[in-house]
C-alpha cells in the first residue's frame, strides 16, 4: 500500500468513527418513552378460578358397522346426527350372490325381479347400541367387501381436552366445565370431567394430559370433529373484589396497585394488597382494596428486545422480589 492510498484509508476510517459516535451521542440523549396508565376501578362480582384449554368433540365410544359378507347396499333408513335405539332397523344390504342374481331378473323384467326379490331376502342390519349415527360410509347401489364398514355410531359425545401438565393437577373428576364450541361462539355448554388420562401427549413442543369432559345436553347441532374451548372451574367465589391481573406491580417484594388519588399516575402511591385466586383476565383482591375503588392500569407494550437479552418492564407483577399473597 503505497503513501497515498494509506492516506485515504485513515481518512474514510476516521469518518465513519466520528459518524458512529455522532450517532451513538444521539442514542444517549433520547429521552425514554414515558409509561402511559388507564383508569379503571376495582369492581364486586362473581369470580371464578379457572383452567382454559382447547379440545376436539369425539364420540366416546365409536362403533363402527360391518356386515359379515361382502355385497351390495339396498337400502339405508337413517341419517347422520340421528338417534337410534338398540335394536332398530337401519339398512339392507345384499350379498355378492343376491346382488347378481338380482341384476340378471331385473333383464327380464319386473315380475321376475319381484319374483326373486322375494325368494332371495335381503340381509337386515340392526342397532348394537343407543346412539347416534355419525357417519353414512356407504349409500344405496354401491358395493363393500366383507369387514367394511357402512355405518358408524356413537353411544354421546365428549370433548377431549388437551390439558397443559403444569395445570392438570388441578383438574379433579367430576368437576364442572363450560364448554363453548368455535362455530356457535356465543353458546355455553354445561358439561364435567369425567376421565383423565394417565398417557402423557406432547403436542407442539406442549406436554399436557387428555380429559374427557361430558356435555350435561349436548345441542344437536354438536358435531363430532368440532373444535371446542373448555372452561375448567376450580373455584366460584360470590362478591369477589377483582382487578385486572396487569394492574399488579411488585414493591420490595410486596404485591401492590397503584391507588388513583391525582392525575398523575407515577405520583399516586402504590398500595400494598393481598391476593387470591387469578384466572386468566382478573386477579382477587382479599385485602387493600375496596369496590369501586379507582386504580391505575399501565399500558402494557410489547417491548423490542435483541437475542439474549430480556425486557425489562417495570410494571411487571413480577419484580425485584416474589409476590407475597
Amino acid at each position: 500500500m503505497n503513501l497515498k492510498t494509506k492516506k485515504m484509508f485513515w481518512l474514510i476510517a476516521g469518518i465513519a468513527g466520528i459518524v458512529a459516535v455522532a450517532g451513538l451521542l444521539r442514542g444517549f440523549r433520547k429521552k425514554p418513552e414515558k409509561a402511559t396508565f388507564h383508569e379503571e376501578k376495582a369492581t364486586k362480582s362473581k369470580f371464578l378460578e379457572t383452567v382454559i384449554a382447547t379440545g376436539t368433540v369425539s364420540p366416546e365410544n365409536r362403533l363402527v358397522i360391518k356386515p359379515p359378507i361382502a355385497g351390495r347396499v339396498e337400502e339405508i333408513l337413517v341419517r347422520e346426527g340421528q338417534r337410534v335405539a338398540k335394536g332398530r332397523l337401519l339398512a339392507w344390504v345384499s350379498t355378492t350372490e343376491r346382488a347378481a342374481l338380482l341384476d340378471s331378473a331385473r333383464a327380464e323384467g319386473e315380475t321376475e325381479l319381484e319374483r326373486w326379490k322375494n325368494f332371495y331376502k335381503a340381509t337386515p342390519i340392526y342397532a348394537p347400541i343407543d346412539g347416534m349415527i355419525i357417519l353414512r360410509s356407504l349409500e344405496p347401489g354401491q358395493s363393500f367387501n366383507a369387514g367394511e364398514g357402512i355405518l358408524v355410531m356413537s353411544d354421546r359425545l365428549t370433548i377431549k381436552a388437551q390439558v397443559d401438565e403444569t395445570s392438570i393437577a388441578k383438574v379433579k373428576p367430576k368437576q364442572k366445565a363450560r364448554i363453548v364450541l368455535d362455530a356457535y361462539p356465543e353458546e355455553k355448554i354445561t358439561g364435567s370431567v369425567v376421565h383423565i388420562g394417565f398417557d402423557a401427549r406432547t403436542v407442539n413442543n406442549v406436554t399436557g394430559y387428555v380429559v374427557d369432559v361430558l356435555p350435561e345436553n349436548a345441542p344437536p347441532h354438536m358435531l363430532s370433529g368440532m373444535t371446542a374451548n373448555v372452561m375448567f372451574i376450580l373455584k366460584e367465589l360470590e362478591d369477589a373484589i377483582t382487578i385486572p391481573s396487569e394492574a399488579l406491580q411488585s414493591q420490595d417484594g410486596q404485591a401492590c396497585v397503584r391507588q388513583k388519588t391525582s392525575d398523575d399516575p407515577l405520583k399516586d402511591p402504590c398500595v400494598p394488597v393481598k391476593t387470591g385466586p387469578a384466572n386468566e383476565k382478573r386477579t382477587v383482591i382479599v385485602e387493600g382494596l375496596a369496590d369501586q375503588q379507582a386504580i391505575w392500569v399501565p399500558d402494557l407494550k410489547p417491548v423490542e428486545f435483541k437475542a439474549g437479552s430480556l425486557p425489562k418492564n417495570p410494571f411487571s407483577p413480577i419484580g425485584s422480589g416474589r409476590m407475597r399473597h
